[in-house]
């Protein structure tokens, strides 16, 4: 599925309060949570951003889910949105399945693969599905991500307490 992204303002000359401003945003938007890795080089991202149940992300690093998780390798290889349910057949070590019991129940994946570099996230609710526009929107945010964040090297302390706060857990580069 391509979806393109809707045009979303810009948010002043700031990286960090461009990257607090969409990070708000996707809490509303994907209220299951997410996980987005920006400028991501070896399977290590630059930023990292997530908000899904600590359990959860306990469990996805135990078991080291990361190298067989369906929506990561297809994030890898291609550019767009495709919803987690297209992943099924691939998903030999029922990561997707897991999740559900964790609340994240529809979800999709949005990658950019561009010059700076490939960014990505996979974006849950427990509700309903997500409209084809609300993919649009959080595509436009993870574009204004990954471009705003493209020559940053950190965003700052107060930035990082302001994330920490919102319950977005953080990994960034140290100055």
């Amino acid at each position: 599925m391509r979806i393109s992204p809707s045009h979303q303002p810009q948010v002043g000359n700031d990286p960090a309060e461009a990257v607090i401003d969409a990070l708000e945003q996707l809490i509303v938007l994907a209220p299951a949570g997410f996980a987005i890795g920006l400028h991501i080089e070896f399977m290590a991202a630059r930023y990292m951003f997530e908000s899904y149940p600590a359990e959860w992300r306990d469990i996805y690093g135990r078991d080291g889910l990361l190298m067989r998780d369906p929506t990561v390798h297809w994030a890898m290889h291609n550019a767009g949105a495709i919803r987690w349910p297209a992943l099924e057949p691939q998903d030999e070590a029922r990561v997707l399945e897991r999740a559900r019991a964790f609340g994240l129940v529809h979800g999709h994946t949005w990658s950019i693969h561009e010059d700076k570099g490939i960014s990505f996230g996979g974006f849950a609710r427990s509700d309903r599905d997500f409209t084809d526009a609300e993919i649009g929107e959080i595509g436009a945010l993870i574009q204004r991500m990954h471009d705003v964040t493209h020559k940053r090297v950190t965003l700052g302390t107060a930035a990082s307490a302001r994330i920490r706060d919102m319950a977005v857990v953080m990994t960034e580069p140290t100055e």
